[in-house]
């Protein structure tokens, strides 16, 4: 039996294996800054699966490793997910883990506790097959994504020194071959003005119009941005406007705007900074590039700068190939390639460092962060196998 029939049989072996670890992983709420309970969750199935490593990095996220050879391969799938919002959207107990209809249900079930379920698995079939002497392979339960995309890899690669020649990131594709996604950056825009009584507004310098002239040239810059052939538009978007009085009978003397900046193929940091900067410099405005600087639940803080950078493989590269191969091989029909909508840790791996990505993931986006969150099983088997496959033939 060719190998890639050998390691789909084991994937379709192991389906009910792989739902179940799934749904004991969805019953950690597991928000960022609070991923313990599901890092020893995971550490506990690693072992159980047979890796020949498994440790907590100094930040926090959860590292097994099978083989220890020349040729490095990464797997990342981060393990927290954002809050439950309303339960009245919900049809069933978010963190219950139900299986059901064919079906994983619960929150991270798609964004994105299916990659580790999946990934669990996968290298319990390359243990299981005899790993080649050649390679090694890292299975990364990251953590801290949600608040912060790619500060988990930065870590992993600057301070843990683990650099290998590809990483698969696992959010959820809908079972296609993502190449690549938009960049990000938060941009924090004060405006100061100078209070006066509300009765004479005409003696001071009212925050709040500064920001509203602002907003409104920022909005004619969204529209007027320049596509990508394949990433599309980059977006500027204000989602939070802020500001303070000595009263309620005063005119604003400080007014704070937050920006959402999707950056496109050729767009970056100096960029996005000089359009704002362009647009405030009448306008007694300061520009500034936030920063995320926070405690993980090991107690190691760290942080970076909240510009993450656009990345893209082209669809020849070797990498997108072999991913292709490997999916017709399995599944015998073409996978289609393309992109995500929203930000991954790709922007470390690949848009900070270099390191090529491949995107393959269970579960359908447009279900992150949504109420009734869930994720086929038959998605999760297929994972599964293309982990598998992708790491013995890279």
């Amino acid at each position: 039996m060719e190998l890639s029939a050998q390691i789909y049989e084991l994937a379709r072996k192991y389906e009910k294996y792989t739902a179940e670890n799934l749904s004991k992983i969805i019953k950690h709420k597991s928000l960022s800054l609070n991923e313990k309970s599901v890092v020893e969750e995971i550490k506990g199935l690693m072992e159980e699966a047979g890796f020949d490593e498994v440790r907590i990095d100094g930040l926090g996220n959860i590292i097994g490793r099978i083989g220890n050879g020349k040729k490095v391969l990464a797997i990342d799938g981060h393990i927290d997910v954002v809050d439950i919002g309303n339960l009245d959207n919900w049809d069933f107990d978010p963190l219950g883990g139900e299986i059901k209809d064919g079906f994983v249900h619960g929150r991270g079930t798609v964004d994105q506790k299916g990659g580790p379920a999946a990934f669990i698995t996968a290298g319990r079939i390359i243990k299981e097959l005899g790993v080649p002497d050649d390679l090694t392979v890292y299975f990364v339960g990251s953590i801290m994504e949600e608040d912060c995309d790619g500060l988990c890899w930065k870590y992993i690669i600057e301070e843990e020194n683990l650099k290998p020649d590809c990483v698969i990131v696992t959010e959820p594709t809908n079972l296609n071959i993502y190449r690549g996604h938009r960049g990000r950056m938060e941009i924090g825009i004060s405006f100061n003005g100078v209070s006066s009584h509300g009765s004479a507004p005409e003696r001071g310098k009212n925050a709040i119009y500064m920001a509203s002239k602002a907003a409104l040239e920022i909005e004619k810059l969204n529209e007027n941005l320049k596509p990508d052939p394949f990433l599309g538009k980059g977006t500027v978007a204000v989602t939070e406007i802020r500001s303070t009085s000595p009263s309620l009978c005063a005119v604003s003397d400080y007014c704070y705007m937050h920006l959402d900046r999707r950056l496109t193929w050729g767009e970056d940091k100096k960029l996005a900074v000089s359009q704002i900067e362009e647009i405030v410099k009448e306008l007694n405005g300061k520009v500034e590039v936030l920063h995320y600087d926070v405690e993980s639940f090991t107690g190691k803080k760290y942080g970076m700068e909240k510009y993450f950078p656009t990345w893209k493989l082209e669809e020849d590269h070797p990498v997108i190939s072999k991913g292709v191969e490997v999916y017709e091989s399995l599944f015998e029909e073409e996978p289609k390639v393309d992109k995500w909508t929203f930000s991954t840790n790709g922007i470390a791996i690949n848009g900070l460092h270099g390191i090529p990505v491949i995107g393959f993931g269970s579960g359908n986006e447009v279900l992150a962060h949504a109420p009734n969150e869930k994720v086929p099983v038959e998605h999760l088997v297929k994972a599964s196998a293309f982990y598998a496959y992708f790491c013995m033939k890279f």
